[in-house]
């Protein structure tokens, strides 16, 4: 016969007491609080090799027998935090990888500590209603309107994806629900600017429509899509025979951040009855800035957008947001309602289950960072913010541009592109190769952290500021670096 204790308790080796677990919390805390204080005196990366790494980690086998928890957390602490590239660094401006907020640092774990899954409103109440407040606090933010549907993804490949399959939902033959791609007569087809994210790419792969059905519209001078060649475009794919569906504008594409003209683009699928998507995975919240708010008119007509929070909203990684004008669309492609699933069918405004609006049925508690870093910074906190990004790259591309040694080349959003070019005359097939080592160089130093943009087939060195550490300071040190890189590396 079992006690009462017994009947209550059991061992596990996962449970850590609570005096316990709140000693090592604050322990960790108060590493982190340090970390922050000095990760600008850090390296933003050791350049250590994959092997160098797997030699740190060391290769022992599975633990047979429980470890200590305490001992686990200090272990694991010194790896990640001395062993990582550190995209929170201040001088870190190669990919689009923000700092994270430490506020949503925190955010992660409450929202981990009661895990709700929010694939069902019955299984996440209070997160899905913070899901659904986020989505329309983004949409007030960027200026659209916060009727819109959407969620938060992990990133702008799945809120691009998300988006493109509503779009084909909505605009191709009924039949392809039952019959699939090769059920239709007319095969469908989609435009973007050659400068578009490779997502595009993955989409045409692996929805079934292949790479050539692609149509890529080359950019005009100002390296926006060149509008009148997406309507002969459009137009000789009609008297083909061809289904034409989406259309995707840039808002910051991701080598030099260049906004299409996203109101022409508008208009041309408004008169083909097209669905227009706009890809603003990176560049869209400077549509908040009222300076540079005109950049991004026409973003009022998308019937899709595309957005991280992961990128100039500071969030930690992964956080991304698909917005679609009408809900419905999202419904339309995604919802299923099996016996197994003991569900409310779903209506804005009522129950919302968010497996019926995108690929995933499982989703973790993505927009709890999100809408606590919105709350403590406001709308003018992260204006401000997105504010001096933009004229920290101003600033970056008149250094280049006064100094002897460096060609600055593209300023738009919070991208600069420039490269070394030493005195004397020199081919561009030289400095592009010089200037790959340089870039190369810095990567693997770690003072700083830059990548590269290929424009009009030149390379460039690519700095993106979308880092709220980021001073005028660490661009002139910027600066220096890549002129002694440059130095080195010429021949």
């Amino acid at each position: 016969m079992l006690n009462k204790q017994e009947n209550t308790t059991r061992y596990n080796s996962l449970e850590i007491g609570k005096e316990a677990f709140r000693e090592m919390g604050h322990e960790l805390i108060d590493l982190l609080a340090e970390f922050y204080e000095s990760i600008g005196e850090r390296a933003v990366t050791k350049g250590e090799n994959p092997a160098a790494i797997d030699t740190i980690l060391g290769h022992a086998p599975l633990p047979e027998e429980p470890c200590d928890a305490r001992a686990v957390i200090a272990k694991t602490t010194a790896l990640v935090l001395e062993h990582s590239l550190l995209n929170g660094h201040p001088k870190f401006m190669g990919f689009i990888t923000s700092s994270p907020t430490k506020i949503g640092l925190l955010a992660e774990m409450l929202a981990t500590a009661v895990n709700p899954n929010m694939g069902a409103n019955i299984l996440s109440p209070m997160a899905t209603a913070i899901e659904k407040q986020t989505i329309r606090w983004l949409a007030e933010f960027i200026g659209v309107s916060p009727d819109c549907g959407g969620h938060l993804v992990s990133g702008g490949n799945m809120a691009n994806f998300t988006a493109f399959l509503a779009a084909r939902t909505a605009k191709a033959d009924k039949k392809l629900k039952t019959e699939g791609l090769h059920g239709i007569e007319e095969r469908l087809v989609f435009y973007c600017s050659t400068t578009t994210h490779t997502w595009i790419e993955k989409a045409a792969v692996l929805f079934g429509h292949g790479m050539n059905a692609i149509r890529w519209i080359h950019p005009g001078q100002d390296n926006t899509m060149d509008t009148s060649l997406l309507r002969k475009t459009i137009q000789e794919d009609l008297s083909n025979g061809y289904k034409p569906f989406l259309v995707v504008g840039n808002a910051g594409d991701v080598s030099t951040g260049v906004v299409d003209n996203l109101a022409e683009i508008a208009g041309i699928c408004k008169e083909y009855d097209l669905w227009f998507h706009v890809d603003g995975a990176y560049g869209i919240p400077a549509a908040a800035v009222p300076e540079y708010r005109s950049l991004f008119n026409g973003i009022e007509f998308a019937d899709s957008l595309a957005l991280d929070p992961h990128k100039w909203l500071y969030a930690p990684l992964e956080a991304g947001v698909v917005l679609v004008k009408n809900p419905q669309h999202l419904l339309d492609t995604y919802s299923a309602h099996p016996d197994y699933y003991n569900f409310e069918a779903s209506k804005e405004g009522s129950t919302l289950n968010y497996y019926e609006y995108g690929f995933q049925n499982s989703k973790g508690f993505k927009a709890l960072k999100v809408w606590m870093a919105l709350q403590q910074a406001g709308r003018s906190g992260y204006v401000q913010m997105i504010r001096d990004d933009i004229a920290l790259a101003g600033y970056l591309h008149e250094k280049a541009s006064a100094h002897p040694e460096l060609e600055a080349h593209t300023h738009h959003l919070s991208i600069t592109t420039f490269r070394y070019r030493p005195a004397g005359e020199h081919s561009d097939q030289y400095l592009n190769k010089l200037n790959e080592n340089v870039v190369n160089a810095i990567q693997e130093g770690g003072e700083a952290f830059l990548s590269d943009a290929v424009i009009n087939g030149n390379y460039f060195l690519r700095a993106c500021i979308v880092n709220f550490r980021t001073t005028k300071h660490d661009l002139d040190e910027l600066i220096d670096i890549v002129v002694r890189e440059g130095r080195k590396h010429t021949a």
